[in-house]
Parts: structure tokens; C-alpha cells; sequence
């Protein structure tokens, strides 16, 4: 994933800004744990479990009364004016904490914390609802790639901070804990100026009512169905890595044997997992919703958590950092531990895009909010599950983990089962990826939603490999009836969803039951392939294309996105001196460019119209790649 967005102002700004407030929170999140444990306990005589349960659940409160809300002002008010004015309760929650810190006002903390909480649960609906005003749907699993990524670094840094600060005695402590929070709030309030403005979605009064508004908001997410799905699965795996960061000082104590030095190398191992599978989820993705990385990513948690749990004990006691960096044990259990937060990664990118995309644009940040308080319920859940495993039926660690790692791995395999097409999608990406340097145009002028046809010319039997794994959304395509019946691969064009079509000489009626389900993938949303030629090209040229396309656009009058592919004439699966798939392949990795064209709007596209705008983007696909090879292709 390049770092192109990190340049843009559209991006730029608010990626810092949210990364910042990550930091921020989680910095004082800690700072005030370890003054609790380490300062107020001591002196006060306080109950070190009464105190961080009321911490956590400070925080969490205003979640549920307040996510809601913050959703609603989201919808009605200019996002961009929203996040300054929750920067600057940011920066005055953090000049507050400063003097708390400073005159070790331990109540006062308490109260600034269910303050920070008040902000986060804000912050968070306007966080994803102000992408999709300023990315183009083709960037927004790179946008939120970037988000998650900056947001565990940012949690794994102010963690690491935290412990810094903490540990310095006296005055210096106070004072640098103090400095710390009000620079970097501030910081984030003179980022936040320069956020593009993001005008409201929806008009009307707001009212902040949290019970009523709290049930409504999570009523109305859950019941949208496009929705229900990521809303379900991000607080899955919220649910998952806080049963996991929750219990990891106490796997290090019990189980590694370590000090406090290693427990931040394994959160940081895991927020390094969770970066790099959102990396690689961006990668993957190639600007395009890829739900098929979800249970891809759940399998990658459940393998390596069962595999954490199979872990044996260290031997010794209180073990420090560099004693257990020397034994290659420690670094199997941290590899484990970034691979369940790579799963982590890979899983909840697609989810959030999803998340974005299916929400309407006048109640997107509503759904956002409702993802929040379903996350909190999730997270609670987590506490909650924690507490029957290992206090009430008295089982290990080691079960635990299983447990967590089984419920991934079942998730995944159920995902997969259900709908195995997004999945195989994006391993005929990869393959083709392999097989090809591919290079695409143009993929932003396949509608985002709704129905469409996509007719492109016809050189190779790997066009619909080629065309289905890179094109922004799944594709149905035609196929000849004898191919899509071979025993061999007829599995894999049925979950890919082919239309098998024969010729009424073979098979009377058989056209007509293919284009009746065309029209059936149409009327449904979908978009579907069509290759006009109706044959593979015997010369390399565009051949003029049938009669069977106006049929299908009469029937069903939808939007045309022409398409032309340059690069495979000549392979082994062309007509290419002699007939397809009979000649051994000559050249590997040959560069390939697909390039899409603007759409045709639904009753515009004849067929002779089609024909010349694919003839024409077949010409200027050749001279491209014509130009980089250095002679004519």
C-alpha cells in the first residue's frame, strides 16, 4: 500500500488527527491506571480490582450514553466543524487532567476519564462517516486501512509512553505527564484545522436522549440488512481482542513467567499484526470491497490462536525482557500473537468498508454509532466470558485461548460455507496476479451499486479470470454450456456463478434460459460480464459483436461499462499460432492492461455504439502497452 492518501489534504489531516486522539486516549488511559495502582492504592489503601473495574466501566459508560448522539450530530451537522469542537473537549479534558496530574487529584482523574470516554464515543461515528465525503469508493479499504493502522500504533505507542512517563518519580513524573497530554492535544487541535469541510447529510433538530436514543439507534442498525452483517462482525472481533489484551498480563505472569517489559512486546507484536493485516488487507483489495479477506482472516485467528493455546509454560521466574528474547519459545508465542492481530487486520477492514458503503448517506454515522455501542456490548460480553471461564468454572489460561481461537476458526469456516464466491474471488486475484503483471484503468466507472453490464472483447479462455478478479465488484459471466459442464471445473464456475449458454441447434430454448438469468442477476443488483464476439478472437482483432446483447439490454435496459484487455494475445490460451490451450506457454508474467470506460447510461447503448467504444479502448490499450514494451504487441 503506498502512502499516496498520507499526501492529500482530502486524507492527510484527519488520518493525524484521529491518530493523535488514539494516542492521547490511550496515554492517559494508562498514565491514570498506573497512578491508581502504583500511587493511590499505596497511599490511600484503595482496592486495586474496585478501582480498574470503575476505570473501565468510566470509560465504556459513555458509549452507551452518548454514541448515539454522536452519531445523530454527525448526520446533521458539518463533520469537519464537529471534529475541531471535539478536539478542543480534547484539549481542555487534557488541560484538566494536567492540574489533576499535577496535584495528584486522583477523584478528578476519574471523572476526566469518563470525560475522555465522552469524547471517543463522539469522535467515533464522525471517524468513518467523513471517509466516504472525501475518498472515492475505490479508496476506501486503503483509507481505512490507514485508520486502523494508525490507530493501533497509536494505541501501542501512548501504551508504551504510558509506562515511561509513569515510571519517572516526583515533580519530573508530574511534569512531564502533564506536558505530554496538553502538547499532544493540542497538536491535534492545529491538525484538525486543516480537514476539508464534510457538509451534513441530513437536516432536523438533535436531541440527546440516552436510553430512548441509545435503543433506537441500535433498533434501526441492526435492522438494516446490509448493515447487520459488519455491524455483527466488527463487534466480533472487538470482542475477541479485548478477551485477548485483557488477559495478556496475566498470560505473561502465569504463563511466560515475564515482567512487565514483555507484556509490552506482545501488545506490540499484535498492534504490528493488526497494521500489517490492514496493509495487506489494502493490498489484497487493490481499491475493491474484498468481503472474501473475512473468513480468510477469521481462519488466520482461529489457527493461531488454538495454536497460542497449545503452548506450553515457561520455565523460571519473573523472566526479564532480554532473558526471554534469548529463547526461541518467546518468540514462536509473539509471532502467534502478531498473527492473530494480522487475522485481526485482514478480518475487520472489509467489515468497516462494508460498513460504510451499505449505510445510507443521511444515517451512515447513526450506523457508526450503533457499531460503537454494539462493540461496547461486545467487549463487556468479553469480561463477562473471561470471568465464567476462569472464576467461575475455575478453567486455565490455556482454555481460554482455545475457546477464543475455536469460535474464530468456526466463524470463518461458517462464512466460508455460506458464501464461498467472495473468497474464490479473491484467489482468482491472486492467481491472476501471479500469472500476469496486471495493470487496470478505469475501475472507477463501474457503478458502485446497482445492476450493470460489462462487455469486453474476447482474446483469451483467461479473459473472465482476468476481467472477474479485477473488476471493484463480483461479476456473473457467460460461458459455453460444454466448458461449464466439464466434471473437472464445473464446481468452481458454479460457486463463481457462471451462466452457462448453448446454442439453440445444441440445446432449443438454451439461450433463452441464459438470458432470463441474466435478467434475473440484472433485476437483483448484480453485475454482469458479457463477451459480445460470442468466440475467442482468430486474429487478435475486435470481431463484430452479436445480436444476443440488444436482446439483453431490451429486456433489461441497465448501464454499459465497455471494457478492452490488451496484453493476451499471444498466450497460450488464445487463437495465437493455432488454436487455444494446444501450444505449450511461452512467457510468464507478460504484462496485461485492462481498462474500463465510462459507463453508458441504461437505453444509450446499441450495440454498434458498444462496438466502436471497444474497438476504441482497445487501440489505446495496445499503443500503451505498445509504449512500454518498446514495439508494437
Amino acid at each position: 500500500m503506498n502512502s499516496g492518501l498520507l499526501a492529500q489534504r482530502r486524507f492527510a489531516p484527519f488520518f493525524w488527527t484521529q491518530a493523535l486522539g488514539a494516542f492521547n486516549d490511550n496515554l492517559f488511559k494508562n498514565v491514570l491506571l498506573l497512578l491508581l495502582t502504583f500511587v493511590a492504592v499505596p497511599r490511600y489503601g484503595w482496592d486495586t480490582g474496585l478501582l480498574n473495574n470503575l476505570a473501565a466501566g468510566l470509560f465504556i459508560l459513555p458509549f452507551f450514553l452518548f454514541s448515539a448522539w454522536g452519531g445523530t450530530l454527525a448526520d446533521h451537522l458539518d463533520k469537519q466543524r464537529l471534529v475541531r469542537r471535539l478536539k478542543l473537549l480534547e484539549l481542555a479534558t487534557m488541560i484538566a487532567a494536567a492540574v489533576a496530574v499535577w496535584f495528584e487529584l486522583f477523584g478528578l482523574l476519574l471523572a476526566l476519564l469518563f470525560m475522555m470516554g465522552t469524547q471517543s464515543a463522539l469522535f467515533g461515528p464522525v471517524k468513518y462517516a467523513i471517509l466516504p465525503q472525501h475518498l472515492a469508493a475505490t479508496e476506501l479499504v486503503k483509507g481505512n486501512a490507514w485508520v486502523n493502522l494508525g490507530t493501533f500504533v497509536s494505541i501501542l505507542l501512548g501504551t508504551l509512553l504510558a509506562g515511561v512517563l509513569a515510571s519517572l518519580e516526583g515533580a519530573l513524573g508530574r511534569a512531564a505527564i502533564a506536558t505530554s497530554l496538553v502538547a499532544i492535544a493540542v497538536v491535534g487541535v492545529v491538525i484538525s484545522l486543516k480537514i476539508p469541510a464534510a457538509p451534513p447529510s441530513a437536516t432536523g433538530r438533535v436531541r440527546w436522549r440516552p436510553l430512548s436514543g441509545t435503543w433506537r439507534v441500535m433498533r434501526d442498525g441492526l435492522a438494516e440488512k446490509k448493515v447487520r452483517p459488519a455491524l455483527i462482525g466488527i463487534s466480533f472481533f472487538w470482542f475477541l481482542g479485548a478477551c485477548y489484551l485483557t488477559q495478556l498480563p496475566a498470560w505473561v505472569k502465569d504463563v511466560i513467567h515475564g515482567s512487565e517489559g514483555a507484556v509490552s512486546f506482545l501488545l506490540g507484536a499484535f498492534a504490528v499484526g493488526v497494521g500489517l493485516g490492514a496493509l495487506l488487507c489494502s493490498r489484497l483489495s487493490a481499491g475493491r470491497l474484498e468481503l472474501g479477506l473475512v473468513p480468510i482472516g477469521a481462519l488466520v485467528i482461529g489457527v493461531s490462536g488454538i495454536e497460542l493455546a497449545a503452548q506450553s509454560s515457561f520455565v523460571g521466574e519473573q523472566l526479564t525482557l532480554v532473558e526471554l528474547l534469548a529463547m526461541t519459545d518467546f518468540w514462536r508465542m509473539s509471532t502467534l500473537f502478531a498473527l492473530v492481530g494480522l487475522g485481526g487486520g485482514l478480518y475487520s477492514v472489509p467489515l468497516y468498508t462494508l460498513m460504510q458503503l451499505a449505510s445510507r448517506d443521511e444515517r451512515r454515522a447513526r450506523m457508526i454509532a450503533a457499531n460503537n455501542i454494539l462493540n461496547a456490548l461486545f467487549m463487556i460480553l468479553s469480561a463477562v466470558f473471561g470471568i465464567v471461564v476462569l472464576s467461575v468454572m475455575e478453567l486455565s489460561l490455556f482454555v481460554l485461548f482455545a475457546c477464543l481461537g475455536w469460535s474464530a476458526l468456526v466463524v470463518g469456516v461458517a462464512l466460508l460455507m455460506r458464501n464461498p464466491r467472495p473468497a474464490l474471488r479473491l484467489l482468482i486475484f491472486a492467481l491472476i496476479q501471479m500469472l500476469y503483471r496486471l495493470r487496470c484503468r478505469g475501475r472507477q466507472h463501474v457503478p458502485a451499486t446497482g445492476p450493470a453490464l460489462v462487455v469486453c472483447n474476447h482474446v483469451s479462455f483467461m479473459d473472465a479470470l482476468v476481467l472477474g478478479g479485477a473488476c471493484p465488484r463480483p461479476l456473473r459471466f457467460m460461458m459455453d454450456r460444454p466448458i461449464y459442464e466439464n466434471p473437472w471445473v464445473n464446481w468452481f464456475f458454479r460457486i463463481a456463478g457462471a451462466i452457462p449458454v448453448d446454442s439453440d441447434r445444441r440445446d432449443p430454448g438454451g439461450v433463452r434460459r441464459a438470458l432470463e438469468e441474466v435478467s434475473r442477476a440484472l433485476r437483483n443488483g448484480e453485475v454482469v460480464m458479457i463477451f459480445p464476439e460470442g468466440r475467442l478472437t482468430p486474429d487478435g482483432d475486435v470481431h463484430a459483436f452479436r445480436r444476443g446483447l440488444d436482446l439483453v439490454l431490451t429486456r433489461d435496459p441497465v448501464p454499459v461499462v465497455p471494457a478492452a484487455l490488451s496484453g493476451l494475445w499471444g498466450s497460450w490460451t488464445s487463437n495465437k499460432d493455432g488454436k487455444a490451450l494446444t501450444k505449450w506457454p511461452r512467457r510468464l508474467r507478460a504484462r496485461v492492461l485492462l481498462v474500463f470506460g465510462e459507463p453508458i447510461p441504461a437505453g444509450y447503448s446499441p450495440r454498434r455504439t458498444l462496438e466502436r467504444r471497444v474497438r476504441g479502448l482497445k487501440r489505446a490499450a495496445d499503443q500503451s502497452l505498445s509504449r512500454k514494451l518498446g514495439g508494437p504487441i
